[in-house]
């Protein structure tokens, strides 16, 4: 809205300047709100998925066996012929990137807890994808961080000011 129609709603300049950097403040504030949730769903998901496919990758490779040259040669050459290994650093890498950009603008105190969702992540690719069990009261403790995911999840992103 221009700065003559606040003025004429508001009557006085001050009021309506006022009003435009409420607006802008309020406008800023819900870009910060999207791209920090955004960069956190990134997080949640590439954290867990690159640790799991790290799992599964390891698991095929069986017991690392570093006795002599030779062994310590063919458990290398096994490692890194591993396209699930490779997928695993990659989703890391992916998640090391969006975990530091979201922390270049957002509170540590909320990121760090909102991030904590990947828990429940964990858990649901552990049992479904790697066919672990996954007991009740390990369910119960992932609902547990779910839930304190969503109360941090109501506060906004940065409660001090971006110099």
């Amino acid at each position: 809205m221009p700065l003559s129609l606040l003025e004429e709603k508001f009557g006085d300049r001050a009021l309506a300047s006022e009003e435009i950097e409420r607006l802008s403040h309020a406008a800023h504030t819900h870009r910060l709100r999207f791209k920090t949730i955004l960069m956190i769903v990134f997080v949640v998901i590439f954290s867990p998925v690159g640790n799991v496919l790290l799992s599964k990758g390891m698991k095929d490779v069986g017991p690392l066996d570093f006795g002599t040259y030779a062994q310590f040669a063919h458990t290398f050459q096994k490692i890194f012929t591993s396209p699930y290994i490779w997928l695993g650093i990659t989703s890391l890498i992916v998640f090391f990137v969006a975990y530091s950009v979201v922390l270049s603008w957002a509170d540590y105190s909320f990121v760090q807890p909102a991030s904590s969702m990947a828990y429940g992540v964990v858990a649901l690719l552990g049992h479904f994808a790697l066919r672990e069990p996954v007991t009740p009261l390990r369910w119960i403790g992932v609902l547990v961080i779910c839930l304190g995911v969503f109360v941090v999840g109501r506060t906004p992103p940065r409660t001090t000011r971006h110099s």
